[in-house]
């Protein structure tokens, strides 16, 4: 859908304009009423959660909620070790500690822990990089590609998500299942990032690759979905910043021993601009 869109939206620049005016007119319009009916799913959605978890509970008691919980924590501590382990080894190529590197961001990743998406913060991450001695073309385009394609936090979710799912339907999954949950998972996040509510129409796409696991199992997600985008934001944050670092190492497009200064006193970095209107 994403490569899709791109491509329309390139040919319609290429068209003469009183062809593409037409279209474009019509597709706002279109645009209008879709936003306008998701405004009234969004609204509505919280007393679908709230039946669907009352509903869960009278049925199979407060188990069923700890159950939940599990997923949370698993989650958590899955993010945890991502970042740590997988993308610390790959900072630690560039020479930098992944713990100065999250510090450096604090105030950003505070930000996506309070709004539960780093949409808000894009222009101080893209800021602070530039900052942080990498250039401008790299910065340009690394983290906007990033934000739609390099979506870890997404991925590790939709993974859980099939798997707990299965596993509350009683569904055993075969290792052929289980790699084919994750090649899909791979391309089904990507183009997702920002859509309020994606995750669950995401993990809907990637359940119906195994029609054994019911669709339905989706409503035992639903209570859990904000605090598992805290995390899952937060982790696809730092994962574009420590790709846009890696590739203009990579490139030789950023100065590492400015950098390696200024995570060593973060104080020393130039401030971040603020805008006025």
């Amino acid at each position: 859908v994403l490569i899709i869109a791109i491509l329309f939206g390139v040919s319609m620049l290429l068209v003469p304009k009183n062809i593409a005016t037409p279209t474009k007119a019509f597709l706002e319009s279109i645009s209008e009423i879709l936003f306008k009916m998701m405004g009234l799913i969004i609204r509505l959605a919280p007393l679908g959660v709230l039946g669907s978890v009352a509903y869960t509970t009278a049925q199979f008691g407060l188990g069923s909620l700890f159950k939940l919980s599990y997923l949370i924590i698993l989650f958590y501590l899955t993010c945890v070790v991502f970042v740590v382990c997988i993308l610390g080894s790959i900072l630690k190529l560039s020479g930098l500690n992944i713990f100065k590197f999250l510090q450096y961001f604090k105030e950003e990743l505070l930000i996506v822990l309070g709004t539960a998406s780093s949409d808000a913060v894009l222009p101080q991450i893209m800021q602070k990089l530039k900052n942080l001695g990498v250039k401008d073309s790299t910065v340009g385009l690394v983290i906007p590609t990033g934000y739609s394609f390099n979506l870890d936090g997404f991925s590790i979710y939709l993974t859980l998500g099939v798997i707990f799912i299965a596993q509350a339907c009683n569904i055993d999954l075969s290792l052929s299942h289980l790699l084919l949950i994750l090649f899909v998972s791979l391309l089904t996040s990507k183009g997702a990032h920002g859509v309020p509510g994606s995750a669950i129409v995401i993990l809907a796409a990637t359940l119906s690759i195994i029609p054994d696991i019911p669709t339905i199992g989706l409503v035992l997600l639903l209570s859990i979905d904000w605090f598992i985008g805290i995390v899952r934001a937060m982790t696809n944050l730092i994962g574009n910043c420590v790709a846009t670092v890696f590739i203009a190492t990579w490139e030789k497009d950023i100065d590492l021993v400015k950098a390696k200064e200024i995570l060593k006193s973060p104080q020393k970095a130039s401030p971040i601009p603020i805008v006025q209107k």
